[in-house]
C-alpha cells in the first residue's frame, strides 16, 4: 500500500502541473492558431486547432500596411525610450536610498511605493489637463514620462534592494584610492548590478510596451498611435470585428516580448532574487 502511495503521488503531482500548463498555454496557443485562419473559419464550430491548415493571407495584410508598421515604431520608441530613463532615474535613486541615511528617508520610500497604489484612471483627466496646457499631447516626450511615472517606484525599490546586497567597503576602497562619488557609482558598482539593471528593464519595457490607457490618451492620432491602441481600434469595428487580423498582429506584438524572455530570462531571475537578501 505505501509503494502503491509512492508511485501515485508524483504521478498525480506531474498530472496536475502538465494540467495546470495546459491551462495558460491554451491560450497563446489559440491567439498563434486563429492568426492562420480568416473570420469565417475561426468563428465555425467545431473550432479548428491545426495552424497547418490556415492561410499567411493576414501577415501579409498586417506587414504590407504601413500604418502597422507605424503602430511598432512608435512602440519601440516610446518603450525605448522609457526603459532608458527609468535604469537611469533608478540608479541615482537606488544609490541614494542605499548609501545615504537622511531625515524622513523612510516615509520617502513608502510615499515612492505607495503610487502603485492608485488606480491610472484616477489621474487620467487631470494628466491630460495639464499636458493640455504643456504641449505635450501626440509626442513620445509626454507618453514616455508617463510610463516612466508608473514604472519608476518598483524599478527604485528593486535597485535600491540590490545596492543594498554590495558592501559598503568597496565605496570606502574607491574613495581612499582617490575616486570620486560618481566614479565610485559608475566604475565600481554599476558594473556588479546588470543582473538588477535587466531585471528592471525587462519589467519596464513589458510595462511600457503594453500600456493601453496612457497611450490612448496622449496620443490621439493615428500616426502617433502604439501597439495595444493601434489594435484595439483598428480591428474592432462598430458592427463587425476582424479577429483574424487582431490575432495576428498580436502574435507580431508578442515576439519581440518572447525573443527577450528568451535571452534575458536568466538575468531577470537572477535580478528579482539577487535583492531578495542583504548580506
Amino acid at each position: 500500500m505505501n509503494k502503491r502511495k509512492k508511485i501515485m503521488g508524483p504521478i498525480l503531482k506531474y498530472f496536475t502541473i502538465c494540467l495546470c500548463l495546459l491551462v495558460f498555454i491554451f491560450p497563446v496557443y489559440w491567439m498563434f492558431v486563429s492568426s492562420f485562419m480568416d473570420n469565417a473559419t475561426l468563428m465555425a464550430w467545431p473550432p479548428q486547432f491545426n495552424p497547418f491548415k490556415g492561410t499567411i493571407e493576414s501577415y501579409k495584410k498586417i506587414l504590407s500596411m504601413p500604418k502597422y508598421l507605424v503602430f511598432f515604431k512608435n512602440s519601440t520608441i516610446v518603450s525605448g525610450l522609457t526603459v532608458l530613463l527609468c535604469i537611469i532615474t533608478s540608479i541615482f535613486a537606488g544609490y541614494s536610498l542605499s548609501r545615504f541615511r537622511f531625515f524622513g528617508r523612510n516615509f520617502f520610500m513608502t510615499s515612492i511605493l505607495s503610487i502603485q497604489m492608485f488606480p491610472i484612471v484616477a489621474i487620467l483627466i487631470s494628466l491630460y489637463t495639464f499636458y493640455s496646457k504643456l504641449g505635450l499631447i501626440n509626442t513620445y516626450t509626454g507618453l514616455v514620462l508617463a510610463d516612466t511615472m508608473l514604472g519608476l517606484p518598483l524599478s527604485i525599490w528593486l535597485l535600491k534592494s540590490f545596492f543594498d546586497t554590495i558592501p559598503t567597503s568597496l565605496d570606502e576602497s574607491a574613495k581612499i584610492d582617490g575616486c570620486s562619488r560618481m566614479g565610485t557609482l559608475f566604475r565600481i558598482i554599476v558594473p556588479l548590478l546588470k543582473p538588477g539593471l535587466v531585471a528592471v528593464g525587462i519589467y519596464t519595457f513589458l510595462q511600457s510596451w503594453d500600456d493601453y490607457l496612457f497611450g490612448m490618451i496622449i496620443m490621439n492620432r493615428d500616426e502617433m498611435r502604439t501597439l495595444p491602441v493601434g489594435i484595439a481600434q483598428s480591428f474592432i469595428g462598430e458592427f463587425a470585428h476582424d479577429y483574424s487580423g487582431m490575432m495576428t498582429l498580436a502574435v507580431c506584438a508578442s515576439l519581440p516580448v518572447i525573443l527577450m524572455f528568451i535571452f534575458l530570462q536568466r538575468y531577470m531571475v537572477a535580478g528579482l532574487t539577487g535583492g531578495a537578501v542583504k548580506g
